[in-house]
Protein backbone atom coordinates (compact mmCIF):
# COMPACT_ATOMS: atom_id res chain seq x y z
CA UNK A 1 0.00 0.00 0.00
CA UNK A 2 1.10 3.79 -0.98
CA UNK A 3 2.01 5.74 1.95
CA UNK A 4 1.02 9.68 1.60
CA UNK A 5 1.26 12.87 3.82
CA UNK A 6 -1.17 15.45 3.09
CA UNK A 7 0.05 18.86 3.69
CA UNK A 8 -1.79 21.09 5.18
CA UNK A 9 -3.29 23.10 2.31
CA UNK A 10 -4.26 19.89 0.85
CA UNK A 11 -6.44 19.70 3.93
CA UNK A 12 -7.88 23.06 3.71
CA UNK A 13 -8.75 22.60 0.08
CA UNK A 14 -11.08 19.57 1.25
CA UNK A 15 -12.44 21.35 3.79
CA UNK A 16 -13.00 24.99 2.92
CA UNK A 17 -13.88 23.64 -0.75
CA UNK A 18 -11.03 26.06 -2.00
CA UNK A 19 -10.05 25.64 -5.61
CA UNK A 20 -8.87 21.92 -6.45
CA UNK A 21 -10.59 21.00 -3.70
CA UNK A 22 -12.15 17.56 -5.59
CA UNK A 23 -9.00 16.32 -6.07
CA UNK A 24 -7.97 16.54 -2.32
CA UNK A 25 -11.19 14.85 -1.99
CA UNK A 26 -10.20 12.21 -3.93
CA UNK A 27 -7.09 11.63 -2.17
CA UNK A 28 -8.71 11.52 1.25
CA UNK A 29 -11.31 9.63 0.17
CA UNK A 30 -8.69 6.88 -0.84
CA UNK A 31 -7.35 7.45 2.74
CA UNK A 32 -10.66 6.46 4.11
CA UNK A 33 -11.02 3.45 2.02
CA UNK A 34 -7.48 2.23 2.68
CA UNK A 35 -6.41 2.18 -0.72
CA UNK A 36 -3.34 4.33 0.65
CA UNK A 37 -2.03 4.73 3.86
CA UNK A 38 -2.87 8.52 4.64
CA UNK A 39 -0.37 10.67 7.36
CA UNK A 40 -0.13 14.11 8.35
CA UNK A 41 1.91 15.56 10.39
CA UNK A 42 0.66 16.62 14.64
CA UNK A 43 2.01 20.00 14.32
CA UNK A 44 0.02 20.32 11.07
CA UNK A 45 -3.69 19.35 12.82
CA UNK A 46 -2.65 22.06 15.95
CA UNK A 47 -1.92 25.08 12.91
CA UNK A 48 -5.10 23.43 11.27
CA UNK A 49 -7.39 23.90 14.98
CA UNK A 50 -6.24 27.53 14.99
CA UNK A 51 -7.39 28.34 11.42
CA UNK A 52 -10.41 26.81 12.05
CA UNK A 53 -11.02 28.63 15.98
CA UNK A 54 -10.51 32.17 13.47
CA UNK A 55 -13.30 31.19 11.04
CA UNK A 56 -15.50 29.11 12.48
CA UNK A 57 -17.71 30.79 15.61
CA UNK A 58 -18.60 27.34 17.25
CA UNK A 59 -15.41 25.89 18.75
CA UNK A 60 -17.32 22.51 18.99
CA UNK A 61 -17.25 22.47 15.20
CA UNK A 62 -13.98 22.79 15.26
CA UNK A 63 -13.58 19.82 17.90
CA UNK A 64 -15.97 17.51 15.67
CA UNK A 65 -13.51 18.40 12.67
CA UNK A 66 -10.65 17.73 13.88
CA UNK A 67 -11.78 14.41 15.61
CA UNK A 68 -12.97 13.56 11.90
CA UNK A 69 -9.38 14.24 10.84
CA UNK A 70 -7.41 12.48 13.89
CA UNK A 71 -9.70 9.31 12.60
CA UNK A 72 -9.13 9.75 9.01
CA UNK A 73 -5.02 9.76 9.08
CA UNK A 74 -2.31 8.75 11.13
CA UNK A 75 -0.63 11.36 12.79
CA UNK A 76 3.18 11.42 12.32
CA UNK A 77 4.60 12.72 15.95
CA UNK A 78 7.02 15.66 15.73
CA UNK A 79 9.80 15.20 18.36
CA UNK A 80 13.07 16.93 18.92
CA UNK A 81 14.87 14.95 16.89
CA UNK A 82 12.99 15.47 13.84
CA UNK A 83 13.29 19.14 14.67
CA UNK A 84 16.55 19.03 14.68
CA UNK A 85 17.17 17.04 11.49
CA UNK A 86 14.64 19.38 9.59
CA UNK A 87 17.58 22.16 10.50
CA UNK A 88 20.18 20.61 7.78
CA UNK A 89 17.28 20.07 5.30
CA UNK A 90 17.64 21.30 2.21
CA UNK A 91 14.01 22.60 1.82
CA UNK A 92 14.79 26.31 3.18
CA UNK A 93 11.18 26.66 5.18
CA UNK A 94 11.61 25.40 8.44
CA UNK A 95 7.85 24.29 8.26
CA UNK A 96 8.10 22.47 5.49
CA UNK A 97 11.14 21.02 6.13
CA UNK A 98 10.07 19.50 9.41
CA UNK A 99 6.85 18.20 6.92
CA UNK A 100 9.57 16.31 5.06
CA UNK A 101 12.16 15.20 7.89
CA UNK A 102 8.71 13.63 9.56
CA UNK A 103 7.92 12.23 6.21
CA UNK A 104 11.39 10.30 5.68
CA UNK A 105 10.74 9.25 9.46
CA UNK A 106 7.73 7.26 8.29
CA UNK A 107 9.25 6.14 5.22
CA UNK A 108 5.86 7.82 3.52
CA UNK A 109 6.23 7.01 -0.62
CA UNK A 110 5.06 11.09 -1.32
CA UNK A 111 3.73 14.03 -0.34
CA UNK A 112 0.69 15.10 -1.38
CA UNK A 113 1.02 19.50 -1.70
CA UNK A 114 -0.29 22.51 -3.15
CA UNK A 115 3.46 24.00 -2.43
CA UNK A 116 5.48 22.10 -5.09
CA UNK A 117 8.16 25.13 -5.21
CA UNK A 118 9.25 24.81 -1.76
CA UNK A 119 9.45 20.77 -2.00
CA UNK A 120 11.57 20.91 -5.06
CA UNK A 121 14.48 19.70 -2.69
CA UNK A 122 12.69 17.44 -0.86
CA UNK A 123 14.19 13.94 -0.30
CA UNK A 124 10.60 12.35 -0.61
CA UNK A 125 8.70 12.45 -3.57
CA UNK A 126 6.14 16.06 -3.71
CA UNK A 127 3.29 15.52 -5.80
CA UNK A 128 0.41 18.11 -6.31
CA UNK A 129 -3.02 16.16 -5.58
CA UNK A 130 -3.95 16.49 -9.55
CA UNK A 131 -0.71 14.84 -9.94
CA UNK A 132 -2.24 11.91 -7.66
CA UNK A 133 -4.65 11.08 -9.63
CA UNK A 134 -3.09 10.47 -12.75
CA UNK A 135 -0.92 8.13 -10.98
Amino acid sequence: MKRILLDLKVVLDYLDQRAGHEAAARIIDDCVLGKVAGYVCAHEITTLSYFLEKSLADKREVIKIIGKLLKMFDVIAVNAEILTRALSSNILDYEDAVVETSAQAQKIDAISTRNLKDFRASRIKAISPETYLAL
